[in-house]
């Protein structure tokens, strides 16, 4: 048996038929962190191209209903709910990504595309002050009721 959902038995990739499962509420969060210098922190809301942190949790909000049409196997999910919470530290932002559905399927690729956009636009936003930011991106919670 084939341990990769998205391979089948002779290699080639494929949707995973979900058909067959029940429908379930579902939620997922994850987290992305944006590591840079204090100064940078402290202008994310006043930078050249404007407000960071609202356009990233706007930018995050946006990807996450869109995750089928930027990952290729993904299904699309009729979305019940979606939020982006963006909180700046002495030297970061935390993005906290959360998706929910009533489906087949879960919403964790949901929660991941919206934390990772947001984290790309805060990158975008302040690049031009700081060249040194990085980013991590990590799932914190999958649930299935």
């Amino acid at each position: 048996m084939n341990e990769l959902s998205h391979v089948d038995d002779t290699g080639a990739v494929r949707m995973v038929d979900v058909g067959a499962k029940p429908e379930q509420r579902r939620r997922a969060v994850a987290r992305a962190l944006v590591r840079m210098a204090p100064a940078t922190a402290a202008r994310l809301r006043e930078l050249p191209k404007g407000d960071a942190l609202t356009t990233a949790q706007l930018a995050g909000i946006m990807a996450a209903k869109r995750t089928s049409e930027l990952i290729p196997l993904c299904h699309p999910l009729a979305l019940s709910h979606v939020a982006v919470e963006v909180h700046v530290s002495g030297d970061g932002v935390e993005i906290v990504a959360s998706a929910e559905t009533t489906a087949q399927t879960g919403v964790e690729m949901e929660a991941l595309t919206g934390a990772s956009v947001a984290a790309l636009t805060v990158y975008d936003m302040a690049k031009a002050i700081d060249r040194e930011m990085t980013f991590s991106v990590e799932l914190v919670e999958k649930v299935k009721e």
